[in-house]
């Protein structure tokens, strides 16, 4: 039975548990649960992190913790009893373990890694809290560390700011407001600006000193020295190094490291220096022998020098090499560092060793104590302190010290009978008044323990030696008195023995007679000489001896003698014990001297503090004792030296002693009567304030009251002790006489001088001090009333002084912050006049920080939950006093502008925060009576109203980011709650009074407003919020915005008819607030909406204003990240529900509705917007918004702003020519006028004129950087009618110029012709814009099929590639998934126009094959019924599906969505037809491209040329004459014959095509190719006899083939041919479209070299044989085959083409390759892209002429072959007769004779002008018109057909087996021999005239127009020979088509052209009309 726990209530979890069991609750280790029930073992409850899931677990998996219960029962809340310190360490670890991981996710290893570090380090302080077994101090330690780093950790992470009291977490209900700000305050500032440490040090580790030639001990010394003052000011740390330069003792760090303590922040900023001065032990000369002498001396090595400045920089400096110089004359080494200093660098240079010192520094901040702590290994391994030279900065008490520092200056020696001078050595002792020699009392420095002799260094030969060496003496005091430091002076030899000789000695006493120690300063002492063996172990014989020359020289005359010679020495005392000052001497001994107590008194103010405070006790003994001996007579006087000593401890260097004298006080002061006398004294001095003129000595006499109280106050405790409290009345009556005085003194008002200004003003600062002190002896009201009177008497005019109104401020400040205030009963009666003077110095907005602190600690005492009456009373005053003066000065120090300089700018924040903490107290403090009583306190509405706008205006105030650090939530959120509080009472005010009649638009505005953006707030987005977080958030304050919400409904339903005030203002804030993800809030706020579009239909019969706010607001809102899909549903869901039953139901489910669409949209922009890169997923949102705004809603506004941000993503992603055609929307808006238009986006005011001018040259720039030019041109020619219009011919020259540079770029440029692929989108999971659609893309330079559908699946991380291309069924299109199919496209321009014009260059063509493209298609081969395995093209059919886009492309997308596709099925033969003309149109432009000398390489030729003959000769077209031209396919598809005929004509022109192929191809082809050449000729000549088409006879020959794309340069106008012999025709080089009437082939060997030139086609961008790679069987391969080619052409076919579902006319190859799926790969890929209807091309046949001949040897007549039948006939002669005569050609008829002889031409042999006839001839040509049924003459035997057919001009470029380049070859034929210019290209057909009659002629035309002649019998155009062409009346060059031009309406299927144009090829059948 499950029964509720009683204790058992919170537990962690110890082990995970999966809950497999039934109701089983899954925990995980760590997890904290809340338990409610328990039975037999198991317990139920719930998880903390999740406590809707309740379930059950094992008793055993938990650890139970004691915890507190509050509100027992169903809602019942446990709290954990721990320490609360470990509760947050508990909480906030779990929330850094999740971001720690995020940290790693987001590759933030440095923050990843430390914070591990800090988590692990929390982790065992944790634990040591725990055990708790720590002291109270360690406990202390170990939570201020942890604090510490949860601070560290939170700011890291960007989380809150903690509030923390004494360490643990304060709860803001608990505290008031401004305690809480000043907590937050004080963590924030500690982090932001590190208090600056007064105190330093430095630590030096001495590593080696680095020398090539040491061999002996050195000692080195360093010290700090200021170079301003020329002086040391450290003691030295002395240390020794070893023969290797090592420290002697390595294993004692205290003997090498030392730490320079207690450096101030001034000594720091002076120009301090490390001076290292290095002595070596050993001989005199560094280079004698070693015997030369076996004593040691000391002697100068080196010194060093560093600047501490470069350790100001916070570094650690390790590992310094100091360089170590040596003074060039040993007599300037007392003063090298000086030099070094200086820089005087004749005085020094480096030691000769050139050694290095290695040393190892850091400055360290901080009293020594906190070192020790944060360093504590440095202290546990052993340092030396060496401290500064004298006392620190700051002297602090007990500090016990008796230093005595001397230095060994210098001294003056004679030469004692030598030639040369002394090498002096002095000796020092220290001996005690017995002779004793004190043993180790000579410090040498730190680092090393003190001795009890000193030897000084040795100067060689130096009578007047300076030595400059400090010693320190710390003598005990016991021992000083009657001790000496005696100093001898010995010779040292330099010769064998190296004896030290004695010749005399120096003394100086410690202590004088009078008990003064030996005075500071340099002391020159007598020598006195003395015998070498002379014993001065008895001191009586020297002591009576002068010793000192100057004041303490004796009488003694004899003494006189030895003057000459001296020794100076400096001396330094350093003791808190021992006195130097013969005046404090005389003081403390008084009674001894009583004639001298006034004397001594006047002198105490010249005694040095130091002096006095070391003798603090002693002398206020003294002075007491004075006093009570003769008060009468010297109570002024001891009066004045009680003050001097009290101001003197004010003084921070003695600021540490003001204990001292609180102690002596308390505990030593004995002067019962003192009070009687120093009241007399204070009160004689205040009452000649107003009346002296000098007033610095009672201005410091004020100064000191605090401390005078304290005397006063303590002598009349003991005075009431030892008599029982007598004259009690007396003392109260002195001391209210006294404050009587300072009152009217006070309320004197200052004249002139200001001299008692200012003494009121030390009176005023020191004045509360008294408060404690008068508590001692009276009540709290009495002192109350005191302070209240003597307070109340200060002036109160403002203008008086504004420093005195500064401390008067700074007074009432230290009276709140008294112990006088926090009683209830004293602040009842002080609070009105502490308001009365905040409210003067807040109304003339004076002094404000002062007052925000006053005021802040005011409400620091009043707590939150006091219902006493007391506190309620306070209230009242304080909301009567403040509230309104508060508001104002709010609102006016918010309003200022912030300061420039930071340290103002913290000082603003502060102030403003503090006010704001002030006013959220005091709100929070009020009660509903408060609240009523505020109200009703206005007399007037107008009254209520400015308040209530005042109040609302400085909420909006509070709730701004900016106001308080973006991670103080903890204070928004207490904040938030006291202004909604507040709300909720002042709108009961705003209903009552101003509504209906008394309706204010202005109250109600300000109201909503603050209610929304009160909402918005970032802070209560508790979405944002981390789980923990937003549980403690709810628990503690609810979700307040569901609170405004409902308040802001229901204040909404009582405006009644005043709502239409607020339409449409309202919407777009209400719009913010719905968009907040809170259901209940939506819920709330959405039925708005409703409201106002039912008023806004009630006023003006529809809700436009509505539906324009909505849509202009949802805009802006959705682009900052606000709404969601289920705002959306939400929003749908509502509003149709409210308007069910309204009468304009249907006008609102269409505005409904079309919001709905547009939140589509704006949510599928802002999630693409998110993405980092541009993609095309965010260019496709941004076209369809776009869109959505100027078809649906027609918001031109919002349409151009999308524009412009469509523009800057085509920018980025350098899609220019889609970034061109996007802003030639925006200018299409605008016209050439003159009206101004606005400011706009970045466009300045400017007219429309020039807007569109601007945009013109914008627009001009991206196609030009597009690579698009010829879109460039025509805004070029507009933009240059206008410049023409206004006569600016400045800029027209500028334009016209730039369109010449842009047709130069089309001549010179290469352009990259694109890919295109259909993309589709399927499935619900894609955004609105691409759900269930389809478009095509047009892909990047260089971009395959493979790297497009890469880039597809990247934009689309979670889409599946579908691996057919079937249309998908509804499953995937309602799938829950995305799904991508991919495949290339072949475009279909529209226009054929330009594509169709002979001689128009590639490169102009190649602009029109891929822009301006409405229509694309792709082609899927499969085969109908069954499949012959033999021959398989008998079955395989073509389904061509053409795809037509809503925009062509390029356009403002590189994708558009397809709007139409229709599909047909292509037959095997209309199949087989477009392959041979695809193929036949390839071979023509790489001959034309090769004669033209377009190609720099002949292998693209020669690889097309050996892929077609090869396959041809293993089986190729053949395939085709076993599949279509057997008896059976005839029979059984009659209406088929016309396309077996166009088969027929196709292999025939494709074997006259390879033969002029090969006919050029010997022309151009390299030597070592020739092998591959002659192979290929072989081959050709057995393909012909395979199709049965014979030798040409060796005397006739035909005219040479016209080719496209020739170059401009060639003549097409050849002159009628002269006719040679031997019937041969001579061919002028100039035409290279003419072929040699005699040809010689090369017959040697196939090179070596030959196959690997073929192969190594792989650059040739062009036209390639890779184009149409096949399948290596031959048994199927068509055209060409894979064996025939090289690997590398194979291999480089483009991606594309490999994976592509299509068959792509534009791609390198044929795609054998034909599906997604392997499976349904045909064996060859025989399908290039069929050609559109359109004119094609006819070769004429070529001679016996023109054949290529495999030996070279032979003649053309021995190589002739004769005619014999086609092999291509079908049946009979005569069948084919009778089909011909009937009309429908099934074979080739025999060409009969010409019927025309109007062409002199026909009855030549040769149509090439002879040399003799280039001389420029006129003459006309009469036209006519050759026919495939008329015989030639019999110089023009043929063995083929005259072919005729339409030509395809509409396929893209060459290189991708394209046959869109070509156009109609028109040739023309001219009399002259002259070449004539190329024709130029028109862009309409030319009408040909009739056959019956003569062609008209045009003579010596340059630029003839191409034309088309057609032949009679089959109506297709046939182009005449180039050599036959005839010019007509030519027409003017036309523009090219407009790229922007509509799309022009679809191709009619079927239908012939009536024309004389060219007819179309019959186009496939559709396969909804098979």
């Amino acid at each position: 039975m499950w029964i509720p726990t009683e204790h058992e209530k919170y537990g962690v979890v110890i082990a995970s548990f999966r809950g497999t069991v039934p109701y089983g609750l899954s925990l995980e280790i760590g997890d904290t649960v809340q338990i409610l029930e328990k039975c037999d073992g198991w317990y139920r409850g719930f998880a903390l992190k999740n406590p809707n899931i309740k379930g059950i677990f094992p008793s055993s998996y938990v650890h139970l913790k004691n915890a507190c219960v509050k509100n027992k029962g169903q809602f019942e809340m446990v709290i954990p009893t721990e320490d609360s310190v470990i509760t947050e360490m508990t909480s906030t670890l779990r929330d850094w373990g999740t971001m720690w991981k995020q940290l790693y996710v987001r590759n933030e290893g440095d923050l990843f890694h430390r914070l591990w570090h800090i988590m692990n380090e929390i982790l065992d302080l944790r634990r040591q809290v725990l055990v708790g077994h720590l002291t109270h101090d360690r406990m202390k330690d170990v939570k201020r560390h942890i604090t510490a780093r949860l601070d560290w950790g939170n700011e890291q992470l960007g989380l809150d700011l903690v509030p923390r009291k004494e360490y643990a977490m304060v709860d803001p209900e608990d505290i008031s407001i401004t305690e809480l700000y000043r907590l937050m305050e004080h963590r924030h500032r500690k982090k932001d600006t590190p208090v600056q440490a007064s105190s330093h040090h430095l630590f030096v580790q001495m590593k080696s000193l680095m020398c090539s030639n040491l061999g002996e001990e050195l000692e080195v010394i360093f010290s700090l020295f200021d170079s301003k003052e020329n002086r040391p000011i450290s003691e030295r740390f002395f240390l020794r190094l070893n023969r290797n330069g090592l420290p002697k003792a390595p294993d004692k760090p205290e003997r090498h490291c030392s730490l320079f303590v207690d450096l101030g922040s001034s000594e720091l900023k002076k120009d301090i220096y490390i001076t290292v001065h290095i002595i070596r032990i050993g001989r005199m000369g560094a280079g004698e022998k070693k015997n030369a002498c076996s004593v040691q001396y000391r002697r100068p090595f080196g010194c060093a020098v560093l600047s501490i400045a470069d350790l100001l920089t916070g570094e650690t400096k390790d590992d310094l090499i100091l360089k170590v110089y040596m003074c060039n004359t040993e007599s300037e080494w007392y003063q090298i560092h000086e030099n070094i200093i200086k820089k005087l660098n004749a005085r020094y240079n480096l030691t000769g060793s050139n050694a290095g010192l290695a040393v190892s520094l850091q400055l360290l901040h901080g009293d020594i104590e906190q070192i020790r702590r944060e360093y504590s290994s440095v202290f546990s391994h052993g340092v030396s302190i060496t401290r500064k030279l004298g006392f620190s900065n700051i002297i602090m008490p007990g500090e016990m010290r008796n230093d005595l520092y001397i230095t060994i200056e210098r001294g003056e020696f004679e030469k004692g009978g030598k030639s040369v001078a002394r090498n002096v050595e002095v000796t020092m002792f220290i001996v005690d008044s017995s002779g004793q020699t004190l043993k180790d009392f000579i410090s040498f420095g730190s680092g090393e323990p003190p001795a009890s002799e000193y030897h000084s260094f040795v100067l060689y030969h130096n009578n007047s030696p300076r030595w400059s060496e400090l010693l320190k003496l710390p003598i005990p005091v016991d021992k000083f008195r009657g001790a000496h430091i005696r100093f001898e002076f010995r010779h040292c030899s330099t010769k064998e023995k190296g004896e030290k000789k004695l010749f005399g000695f120096s003394f100086v006493p410690l202590m004088q007679e009078d008990g003064r120690t030996l005075p500071d300063g340099t002391h020159e002492l007598i020598v006195h000489k003395c015998e070498e063996n002379t014993n001065l172990q008895d001191t009586t014989r020297y002591l009576k001896l002068p010793f000192s020359k100057g004041i303490f020289l004796g009488n003694n005359n004899q003494a006189m003698k030895a003057t000459k010679e001296s020794f100076c020495i400096t001396s330094f005392l350093c003791s808190t014990k021992l006195t130097q000052n013969g005046d404090m001497l005389d003081l403390l001994k008084w009674r001894t001297h009583p004639d001298k107590i006034t004397g001594c008194l006047s002198k105490l103010k010249e005694i040095d503090g130091s002096e006095i405070v070391k003798f603090l006790q002693d002398t206020l003994d003294t002075l007491f004792g004075i006093l009570d001996e003769n008060s009468q007579k010297y109570g002024s006087k001891v009066f004045d030296s009680l003050v001097h000593i009290i101001n003197l401890l004010q003084d921070s260097k003695f600021h540490h002693f003001k204990p001292v004298m609180d102690t002596y006080i308390e505990s030593h002061f004995a002067g019962a009567l003192a009070y009687r006398d120093l009241i007399k004294v204070l009160k004689w001095y205040v009452d000649r304030i107003t009346e002296a003129e000098r007033q610095e000595h009672i201005q410091e006499v004020l100064k000191a009251q605090e401390y005078i109280f304290k005397y006063i106050v303590q002598s009349r405790r003991l005075f009431s002790l030892a008599t029982g409290g007598q004259n009690e009345e007396e003392f109260r009556c002195c001391i209210q006489e006294l404050l009587m005085s300072v009152r009217f003194f006070l309320s004197q008002e200052s004249k002139g001088s200001g001299a008692l200004s200012q003494s009121q003003a030390v009176f005023l600062s020191s004045f509360p001090a008294v408060y404690s002190e008068l508590l001692k002896l009276f009540d709290v009201r009495e002192v109350a009333n005191l302070v209240q009177d003597t307070l109340g008497s200060l002036p109160t005019i403002l203008h008086v002084d504004d420093s005195l109104q500064a401390i008067k401020l700074q007074c009432i400040g230290k009276t709140v912050e008294s112990q006088l205030y926090t009683n209830p009963d004293s602040r009842y009666i002080l609070l009105p006049v502490v308001l009365h003077h905040l409210h003067i110095h807040l109304q003339e907005q004076k002094d404000l920080i002062m007052c925000a602190r006053i005021l802040s600690n005011v409400f620091c005492l009043i707590k939150k939950n006091s219902s006493e009456k007391s506190v309620l009373e306070e209230i009242d005053v304080i909301v009567a006093s403040l509230l309104d003066i508060l508001l104002r000065t709010i609102l006016e120090i918010t309003s200022r502008p912030q300061p420039s300089s930071s340290a103002m700018r913290f000082q603003f924040q502060d102030v403003t925060g503090e006010f704001v903490a002030c006013l959220l107290s005091l709100l929070r403090q009020m009660t509903d009576r408060h609240y009523q009583q505020l109200l009703d306190s206005f007399n007037t509405k107008e009254e209520l109203r400015d308040f209530l706008l005042q109040i609302f205006t400085v909420f909006r105030i509070l709730i701004r980011p900016e106001m308080f650090p973006k991670d103080w939530t903890v204070m928004r959120l207490v904040a938030n709650n006291v202004i909604i509080t507040t709300v909720l009472y002042l709108s009961d005010a705003l209903r009552k009074n101003f509504l209906n009649e008394n309706f204010d638009y202005k109250i109600w505005d300000s109201y909503f407003y603050l209610a929304v953006i009160f909402i918005n707030q970032l802070c209560l987005q508790l979405e944002m919020f981390t789980p923990s977080k937003k549980k403690k958030v709810l628990e503690k304050y609810g979700d307040m915005r569901v609170t405004m919400g409902c308040e802001i409904f229901s204040m909404w339903q009582n405006l009644g008819e005043h709502k239409l005030h607020f339409i449409p203002a309202l919407i777009g804030p209400f719009l913010e607030v719905t968009l907040i993800p809170q259901p209940d809030l939506r819920n709330v706020m959405i039925p708005i909406f409703h409201d106002m579009m039912d008023w806004e239909q009630r006023r003006s019969g529809n809700f436009k204003q509505v539906e324009a706010k909505l849509i202009d607001k949802l805009d802006s809102l959705m682009s900052e990240g606000k709404g969601d899909e289920t705002y959306r549903e939400l929003f749908n869901s509502i509003l149709l529900k409210k308007i069910e039953r309204e009468t304009w139901r249907e006008s609102g489910v269409s505005l409904i509705a079309t919001v709905t669409r547009l939140m589509e949209r704006l949510l599928d922009y802002r999630d693409c917007m998110k993405m980092g890169e541009v993609d095309g997923k965010k260019i496709g949102c941004t076209v369809s918004l776009l869109n959505f705004y100027k078809t649906e809603l027609n918001k031109e506004e919002m349409y151009i702003r999308y524009i412009h941000k469509l523009y800057d993503l085509h920018l980025k992603a350098q899609n220019f020519t889609e970034a061109a055609y996007t802003l030639l929307l925006y200018d299409e808006l605008l016209e050439w006028s003159d009206r101004p238009l606005r400011e706009f986006l970045t466009y300045p005011m400017q007219t429309e004129w020039q807007r569109k001018e601007h945009l013109h040259l914008t627009i001009i720039q991206n196609f030009d950087r597009g690579k698009c030019w010829e879109n460039g041109i025509i805004l070029c020619r507009k933009i240059a009618e206008q410049y023409e219009s206004y006569y600016d011919y400045r800029n027209l020259s500028k334009m016209r110029m730039m369109e010449a540079s842009l047709y130069d770029k089309i001549m010179d440029q290469q352009r990259l012709e694109p890919e295109f692929f259909r993309v589709g989108f399927y499935g619900k999971k894609f955004p609105f814009f691409l759900r269930n659609k389809e478009f095509v893309c047009r892909g990047h330079d260089y971009e395959r099929l493979e790297a497009f559908q890469q880039r597809m699946l990247n934009e689309f991380p979670h889409a599946i590639a579908m691996q057919h291309a079937n249309q998908p069924d509804e499953t995937i299109f309602q799938a829950e998934a995305q799904y991508l199919q991919i495949y290339a496209v072949t475009p279909i321009p529209e226009s054929q126009e330009v594509l169709q014009r002979e001689g128009v260059p590639d490169n102009i063509k190649s602009f029109y094959k891929v822009n301006h493209i409405w229509k694309f298609r792709y082609d899927r081969p499969f085969h109908k019924g069954t499949k012959d395995k033999e021959n398989e093209f008998k079955s395989l059919w073509v389904e061509r599906t053409s795809l037509y886009l809503v925009q062509s492309l390029p356009g403002i997308s590189r994708w558009f969505e397809v709007e139409k596709r229709e599909v047909v099925e292509m037959s095997p033969l209309e199949n087989a037809i477009e392959v041979l003309e695809n193929k036949n149109q390839q071979l023509k432009t790489l001959i034309s491209q090769c004669q033209t000398r377009q190609m720099q390489n002949i292998n693209p030729l020669t690889m097309c040329l050996n892929g077609v003959i090869d396959a041809a000769v293993n089986g190729g077209v053949s395939r085709y004459q076993e599949a279509f031209f057997v008896k059976e396919y005839i029979l059984s598809h009659p209406e088929d014959g016309e396309k077996i005929a166009r088969l027929r004509e196709l292999m025939l022109e494709q074997a006259q095509i390879l033969e002029f192929g090969l006919a050029v191809h010997e022309k151009f082809v390299p030597q070592d190719m020739r092998p591959l050449h002659k192979k290929l000729v072989d081959q050709f000549f057995v393909m012909k006899s395979s199709l049965g088409i014979q030798e040409f006879s060796a005397c006739m020959q035909a005219s040479p083939v016209h080719f496209p794309n020739g170059s401009p340069r060639v003549c097409r106008n050849s002159a009628p041919a002269s006719v040679s012999p031997d019937g041969t025709r001579v061919i002028p080089r100039r035409s290279p479209l003419s072929y040699p009437a005699v040809n010689r082939y090369s017959s040697s060997s196939l090179s070596s070299q030959a196959s690997a030139e073929v192969s190594n086609i792989t650059g040739q961008s062009e036209s390639s044989d890779e184009v149409f790679n096949m399948q290596p069987s031959p048994s199927t391969s068509s055209l060409s085959s894979t064996h025939s080619a090289s690997p590398n052409v194979t291999s480089s076919a483009p991606s594309s083409a490999r994976a592509s579902p299509l068959l792509s006319d534009k791609h390198k190859h044929s795609r054998e390759n034909s599906c997604l799926s392997p499976r349904e790969r045909p064996c060859s890929a025989i399908y290039p892209t069929p050609v559109e209807p359109s004119q094609r091309m006819l070769f004429n046949h070529i001679g016996d002429g023109a054949l290529p001949r495999s030996d070279p040897n032979l003649s053309a007549p021995e190589k002739a072959v004769n005619p014999t039948p086609s092999s291509w006939s079908l049946d009979s002669g005569k069948e084919a007769k009778n089909m011909s005569d009937s009309g429908k050609l099934i074979s080739p008829p025999v060409p009969p004779r010409p019927t025309q002889t109007a062409s002199p031409a026909r009855h030549t042999t040769s149509v090439s002008p002879s040399p003799a006839g280039r001389s420029p001839l006129k003459g006309s040509v009469q036209s006519f018109t050759p026919s495939p049924v008329e015989y030639h003459s019999p110089g023009l035997i043929s063995n083929s057909p005259v072919l005729s057919g339409s030509y395809s001009s509409g396929i893209s470029s060459l290189s991708r087996c394209s046959t869109s380049e070509t156009s109609g070859f028109e040739n023309q034929v001219n009399e002259q021999s002259v070449p004539l210019p190329v024709p130029v290209p028109v862009p309409v057909p030319v009408p040909v005239p009739s056959y019956g009659g003569e062609e008209p002629v045009r003579k010596e035309s340059k630029t003839p127009p191409p034309y088309s002649v057609y032949e009679r019998t089959l109506r297709r155009p046939v182009p005449l020979p180039h050599s036959l062409s005839i010019p007509v009346t030519p027409e003017p060059p036309a523009l090219p088509p407009k790229p922007l031009a509509a799309r022009s309406s679809h191709l009619e299927n079927g239908a012939r052209r009536t024309d004389p144009g060219p007819r179309p090829r019959p186009l496939p059948r559709k396969v909804s009309q098979l």
